[in-house]
Parts: C-alpha cells; sequence; structure tokens
C-alpha cells in the first residue's frame, strides 16, 4: 500500500535526495489479535511526523511483510523512532505479533520513477 489516500495503487514517488527509507521486513505469528487496528494506529500517527514522506507495503502470499517509510532526514525517523506510542507496540510485535524481523535504514543518494501513460511523470530526480 502507499502513501495515496484515492485507492489507487502505486509505490510512493521518487523525491529529491538526500531522504532516509526505514525497510521493515516481518514474518507474523499465527497470533495476531490487535494487531489490524495497532497497525491503523501507527500510519496515523506516522504521518504526523514532519518529515514523513510516504509509506510502501507488500505481503508475499509466503508470509514476508515489507514495509519502506520515507522519510525526509534523519531528524524525522528519530523521531519516529522515539515515538511513546510507536515504542509500546515494537513491544506488543516482539511479544506477539513477529516470528522475525528486521529493520534497515540507509541514505538514499539516487531517485526516480516512471508512470506509464502520464504525460509528464516524476521522472528523473537525481540519476
Amino acid at each position: 500500500m502507499s502513501n495515496q489516500s484515492s485507492g489507487a495503487v502505486a509505490p510512493v514517488g521518487p523525491y529529491e535526495p538526500p531522504y532516509y527509507v526505514a525497510v521493515f521486513s516481518t514474518v507474523r505469528t499465527r497470533e495476531q489479535d490487535g494487531y489490524r487496528e495497532t497497525n491503523a494506529r501507527m500510519e496515523e500517527l506516522v504521518r504526523g511526523v514532519p518529515g514523513f514522506l510516504g509509506m510502501d507495503h507488500a505481503q508475499t502470499p509466503g508470509g514476508l511483510g515489507i514495509t519502506v517509510g520515507y522519510f525526509r532526514d534523519a531528524d524525522a525517523l528519530a523521531e519516529w523512532r522515539r515515538d511513546a506510542e510507536h515504542r509500546a507496540a515494537q513491544e506488543r510485535g516482539r511479544a506477539e505479533w513477529y516470528e522475525s524481523y528486521t529493520l534497515h535504514v540507509a541514505k538514499v543518494e539516487r531517485s526516480h520513477g516512471f508512470t506509464r501513460g502520464a504525460r509528464s511523470s516524476r521522472g528523473t530526480v537525481a540519476d
């Protein structure tokens, strides 16, 4: 799922580098009570972080989930990491919802995009 509210499926578009990504890959447990509600609350909260740019999410049929959060700078990412509700959700995730997860944080140095049929796609932001 992207940051688009219109219901259209599309990846988060390119931004002018540098910016940061947090790639959260998960395998969930069978116990998912409260997960959906907490996930919706986390999406609501992160959207309020100044410097949050958007989010992509994908789930494989085999159960691997990947969420990529995009942040303008390291300060925005740090603010999200320190959020008290987010930290509580992380603890609950380790206790109940995740068999395993990994988090990768990276600074983006190059970003471009393409949209079929768009007269002027966002094109290359930086090569």
